[in-house]
């Protein structure tokens, strides 16, 4: 029965990673590279925002709310807009359209950030002998995270790679991607500072990931109407 909880919870986390790349033009035109590149890159930029930090942030004995601590926070986390930057810009991609490549990059950002700060915990937990909706409900997490990261390369794409983008659009294009970058910081101030529990929080990032993730595609749209 562990195995099984274990199995179920693993499948949820790391499944529609393997779904969206299955069931989209992604695997026809052969972007597994693309994405496995994309995920290496995070793990090198998940590695300097621990270092920044370590370096920076001071280990808090309570569990409650610091806005200095989250301010730094939120300030490192655009080390992965940073990072994402150079997965979109300076890696060499193969033939393959816009389109395909923010999706690439961003199913891999997502699929590593999975793996790493969700792969062990399930291992570890999922496979206990009492049952418990943590894992589930991490899972879910893992979906939302995977619309967001998704959605910040497409809005990267917009910023960095699109030239001839509407200047009406400009703004509201950045403060999407930043309020993407800053998610984390944002879900951190509803578990300490409200005191939300972690299905409602969950909830919360099931339900933003999918406005951002609207918000994002219409851009994307707008922004390869040609102008007039």
């Amino acid at each position: 029965m562990t195995m099984f909880h274990f199995f179920n919870c693993a499948i949820l986390t790391f499944g529609p990673h393997a779904v969206y790349y299955s069931a989209t033009p992604l695997s026809e035109y052969d972007t597994l590279w693309t994405s496995i590149r994309a995920a290496v890159v995070y793990l090198v930029t998940a590695l300097v925002k621990l270092v920044c930090l370590a370096t920076f942030l001071n280990v808090s004995e309570s569990d409650s709310f610091d806005p200095y601590q989250e301010l730094l926070k939120a300030v490192f986390g655009f080390i992965d807009v940073a990072g994402l930057y150079f997965a979109m810009t300076q890696l060499t991609h193969r033939n393959i359209s816009q389109n395909h490549k923010f999706q690439a990059v961003g199913l891999g950002w997502a699929f590593a950030d999975s793996v790493l700060h969700r792969l062990a915990p399930l291992w570890v937990g999922a496979r206990g002998l009492e049952f418990t909706w943590d894992y589930i409900l991490q899972g879910l997490e893992a979906n939302a995270n995977l619309v967001f990261s998704i959605s910040l390369a497409a809005l990267g794409s917009l910023m960095w790679l699109r030239k001839n983008k509407p200047k009406t659009l400009i703004p509201i294009i950045y403060a999407c991607a930043g309020i993407v970058a800053t998610m984390p910081s944002i879900t951190s101030y509803l578990r300490r500072g409200l005191g939300w529990h972690l299905p409602k929080v969950v909830g919360f990032e099931l339900f933003s990931s999918l406005l951002i993730a609207f918000i994002s595609w219409q851009l994307f749209v707008a922004c390869q109407r040609p102008s007039n």
